[in-house]
């Protein structure tokens, strides 16, 4: 048991060390993102005079057998 202790104490205090690294990187990682994302905006979709285009002619109401028929 006590082995399983003294495991358990070195994982307790090699979490509370790496947790603000870990975290800090993650940080950097979304900031680094959001950087390249303003640098480099994707353009606008065409629009059409139809509008945008729907996967089905089907609504989810009918898929679901709600539709009167």
């Amino acid at each position: 048991m006590n082995t399983f202790l003294d495991y358990l104490t070195v994982l307790a205090v090699a979490a509370l060390l790496l947790a603000p690294a870990l975290y800090g990187a993650l940080h950097e990682r979304r900031t680094d993102r959001q950087l390249t994302a303003a640098a480099h905006p994707e353009p606008a979709p065409r629009r059409t005079a139809a509008g945008p285009r729907r996967a089905g002619t089907r609504s989810a109401a009918w898929r679901r057998g709600r539709v009167a028929h």
